[in-house]
């Protein structure tokens, strides 16, 4: 018997010891180590947080596993909330290593006593273990938990575990720690709590997800009553402060940012991050509290503009000297509620209208253009396929002859499809290119001659960028939205040189350059000197301003994100208004200053007619020329004498000899109306306009169809079925012989 229970005793002894040894080595292996810091900067960060450049927050986000953005450290958290969570979470959390054994043995009776666990018992440092190492809520882990929470706290101080235990104690709605929390619940820091809001913090933490103080304020009741008298009993507040924390209101308010900025910080964390940016913040240049005032602005401007079926708009705002995006502002489709409110309209393509032609004429002026080049605004048409399109100025008007500067100053369509045949549209579209419009990816053919019109499309990013190259004089560099944005280097080419940029800015900032289609003191025309071009799509779908001071460059779009058209907007009477409203905020704190014009302009008179050196009695102005270009001929014109005089002055003449029709061209297909009696149907043949002739023939099939006077550059022919042969006798005085132009075969059916 002796022997056998011997024999027994030594295998429950070796089961034990066996058993032990397993206990003890899984116990060691589960052991994980701790990190050589608590601070929030050594903490994995996954989504950073994006801050104006004041370190004002533009995001927050909740998506990390750890709170590193809103740290508090411990001497800034107010004793009452650090006694309060001391006194409910681990009330001897000053004395134990890490375990509390008589809090764990009482636990231990009252989960028996009920029947089902109602008591925890984990310790502060138990919970920071637990925090740091996550594993399935079993009796193993509460096992290993109070190893590791011993060698927690030996590591490191009361005052550590603490800071970090209140920093990342998870709360309702992914918040983590005590300042989210004060976010979320009453949009204040925690100083700014009374006693029965800091209360609140600590109760919640029992079961955030059940206690919903945003929708049931009076659910924490009991447990705020009970929490109270506890912290009365204890000692830790006086009487005064026990009847506030129980009769204090809860100022429930959620947290919201400062400014609007969402498309912004969705354009930022794509990427890419400056080399030299923490992972966890991201300071960027914009500037929350302009960014709120142009919202605003933006938003009051579209409900009035509602009545023109006009739901949404952007702004865009960059230093240009510094090249640090300030303002990204996104209004009308904004709104949840709102179809297009996850569309960016600073990113995404539109008709651009005019705004392209400063970069047209730019290539222009460098090819041998200046800003007093004659250009013929008449009526233009291009055969399009086998039919005929008619190019159109906005206001229906024709000028005639204009120097270069009105035809831009007045946005004027014909002058411009007239440079676009000059400079060609590969080139046109290769400089556009260099600008950074990667919008524009089709072959030259897609755009044809329309390209100088806005054909094709481009976003308001790609806009303010290319017209930032034209404020630093000619010099490109992408925008940036880190304070430390690039402002030279590498990055830096010079697309447009200097005195063709300061050209350009100069015509666009001149208020008489407009006149013609704008009027005097019109809108556009600001206080302080700034460039500003406009433009509208067809059917008013994309209406645009772009603009430029000294130190700054704006652009501004109105439309519909569902692409439907507007109702008459065009580009001064909707975002004009805005982007003059838009540099009187950016100039309000500053000195007002004009735009340079570069050193390597010249200055000198010329006729404000032919734009040639001054004559006799000639109209004299100013303008402003690259050094070599300046006109070398002078005005022969008698504007005294002559009404009939063109600008193109008398050695037109000269120039007749290739003169050819430009109506109809070849290969053209009329098609008659049957709505309109034939007898009344006519079609206008045409010559170039200005042209010095006494007399025109106007042949059709071999037969003289009519004749026309001195100056004549038109013929209405009354249509016939059929196909035709049409060319002019051209006489440019009485006793000259008469030219003939090639001819022209076209039909009509």
């Amino acid at each position: 018997m002796r022997k056998r229970l011997a024999r027994t005793g030594c295998l429950l002894g070796l089961v034990f010891a066996l058993t032990s040894g397993v206990v003890a080595w899984k116990t060691i292996r589960d052991i994980r180590p701790f990190p050589d810091s608590l601070k929030a900067e050594t903490l994995e960060s996954v989504h950073p947080r994006v801050l104006d450049r004041q370190g004002i927050p533009l995001s927050i986000t909740y998506r990390n596993r750890w709170n590193v953005h809103e740290q508090v450290p411990l001497h800034r958290i107010p004793p009452l909330l650090q006694q309060a969570f001391v006194l409910s979470e681990d009330r001897r959390f000053p004395i134990h290593h890490g375990v509390d054994g008589r809090a764990r043995f009482h636990a231990l009776l009252q989960n028996i006593a009920a029947g089902r666990v109602v008591r925890g018992a984990s310790t502060i440092s138990e919970q920071v273990t637990r925090m740091l190492h996550p594993r399935p809520r079993t009796i193993w882990s509460r096992w290993i938990e109070g190893f590791e929470a011993c060698s927690l706290e030996a590591r490191f101080s009361k005052a550590e575990i603490l800071e970090f235990y209140l920093n990342q104690v998870p709360y309702a709605r992914q918040r983590r720690g005590i300042a989210q929390a004060a976010r979320l619940y009453f949009d204040r820091d925690l100083d700014l709590l009374n006693q029965r809001e800091v209360l609140a913090l600590v109760v919640l933490v029992r079961s955030p997800g059940r206690m919903d103080l945003l929708g049931n304020p009076t659910a924490l009741n009991q447990s705020l009553e009970r929490m109270s008298h506890r912290l009365a009993r204890e000692g830790l507040i006086a009487d005064r402060e026990l009847e506030l924390a129980r009769t204090a209101p809860m100022a429930l308010k959620q947290g919201q940012l400062t400014a609007d900025a969402g498309h912004f910080v969705r354009h930022v964390l794509a990427g890419p991050w400056p080399n030299d940016s923490e992972d966890a913040t991201l300071t960027t240049s914009l500037d929350s509290v302009l960014q709120e005032r142009l919202q605003r602005m933006l938003e009051s401007t579209l409900r009035d503009l509602a009545g023109m079926d006009t739901a949404d708009g952007a702004i865009l705002v960059a230093d240009h000297r510094t090249n640090e995006i300030l303002a990204w502002v996104n209004g009308g489709g904004m709104g949840e509620s709102k179809p297009g409110s996850w569309i960016d309209a600073v990113t995404l393509p539109r008709q651009p209208g005019s705004t392209l032609k400063p970069f047209l004429y730019s290539l222009a002026l460098e090819k041998g253009w200046t800003a007093a080049t004659l250009l013929d605004d008449s009526p233009l048409s291009e055969p399009l396929r086998s039919g005929l399109h008619m190019y159109r100025n906005y206001s229906r008007m024709h000028y005639g002859p204009l120097r270069l500067r009105e035809a831009l100053g007045n946005s004027l369509n014909i002058p411009a499809v007239r440079t676009i045949q000059f400079t060609g549209t590969r080139p046109f579209l290769v400089r556009l290119r260099e600008l950074g419009f990667e919008s524009l990816d089709q072959s030259p053919d897609f755009y044809g001659h329309g390209l100088a019109l806005g054909d094709g499309e481009v976003c308001l990013l790609e806009l303010v960028q290319a017209y930032a190259c034209l404020a630093r004089g000619g010099r490109f560099l992408p925008l940036g939205w880190s304070v430390s944005a690039d402002t030279g280097g590498e990055r830096v080419r010079q697309v447009i040189p200097e005195a063709v940029a300061s050209l350009l800015a100069h015509i666009l900032s001149d208020p008489q350059a407009r006149r013609l289609e704008f009027g005097e003191g019109n809108l556009l025309s600001l206080p302080v000197q700034t460039a500003v071009k406009t433009g509208t799509s067809s059917d008013h779908r994309d209406t645009w301003a772009i603009g430029f001071s000294q130190s700054h460059v704006a652009g501004v779009w109105m439309g519909n994100l569902d692409r439907t058209p507007t109702r008459g907007l065009t580009g001064t009477t909707g975002p004009g208004l805005v982007l003059r409203a838009v540099f009187s905020e950016l100039n309000s704190n500053a000195e007002p200053k004009g735009i340079p014009i570069s050193s390597h302009l010249a200055r000198m008179e010329i006729c404000q007619t032919s734009g040639r050196r001054p004559g006799h009695r000639c109209p004299v102005t100013n303008e402003l020329f690259v050094p070599g270009s300046e006109p070398a001929e002078r005005c022969e014109l008698r504007h005294d004498l002559d009404s009939e005089n063109t600008a193109w002055g008398s050695d037109r003449a000269s120039a007749i000899q290739s003169v050819e029709l430009i109506q109809p061209p070849a290969g053209l297909e009329l098609a008659m109306d049957p709505r309109v009696p034939d007898s009344l149907e006519a079609f206008s043949l045409m010559l170039p306009r200005g042209l010095p002739s006494t007399r025109v023939e106007w042949i059709v099939d071999g037969v003289v169809a009519g004749t026309t006077g001195p100056g004549s550059c038109r013929f209405p022919w009354i249509v016939q079925r059929g196909s035709h042969t049409a060319l002019a006798r051209v006489w440019l005085n009485e006793s000259s012989e008469a030219l003939e132009t090639p001819p022209v075969t076209f039909s009509v059916r």
